[in-house]
């Protein structure tokens, strides 16, 4: 089988500086993983937070299952990220400092079938580091297009 979701979250690299990537495992019920084994996901506005040292994600959307019943799942509640005790600690330790926040970067599925979400340590950027990183990949695209003939 398969399978190639891949949900991005673009906005999350161009707000913030990522600074340390881990991959987390999602705990998910039975019609979520139905719902974005078809795609049905968005990651725009999601975050995460600690709960008594365990890891959650906020924000995430995964539209209703089409097929559900009356099991179906709340689109926008919190889930549980699964990292090892170890992860867990550095993580919560490194995001207490100020002006650090854990946002999700990226969501996928793997070869075996889990459902795995990318997060990253990350630093709100200023409006002038925004404009300076408009300006450098414009220029290297011009530069391209100049190499190209």
């Amino acid at each position: 089988m398969q399978n190639k979701i891949n949900i991005r979250n673009k906005k999350a690299a161009f707000d913030f500086e990522l600074i340390e990537k881990y991959t987390a495992g999602i705990r998910l019920t039975g019609t979520e993983i139905k719902s974005l084994r078809l795609g049905k996901a968005s990651l725009v506005d999601s975050y995460c937070f600690f709960h008594e040292h365990e890891l959650y994600i906020k924000g995430l959307n995964i539209s209703e299952y089409a097929f559900g019943t009356h099991y179906n799942h709340e689109p926008k509640r919190d889930r549980k990220l699964l990292l090892n005790k170890k992860e867990l600690k550095k993580i919560e330790r490194k995001s207490t400092e100020k002006g650090l926040t854990i946002v999700a970067t990226r969501l996928f599925i793997t070869e075996n079938g889990w459902a795995k979400v990318d997060i990253a340590l990350a630093k709100g950027k200023k409006e002038y580091d925004k404009r300076e990183e408009i300006k450098r990949k414009d220029l290297k695209r011009d530069m391209e297009r100049i190499r190209k003939y």
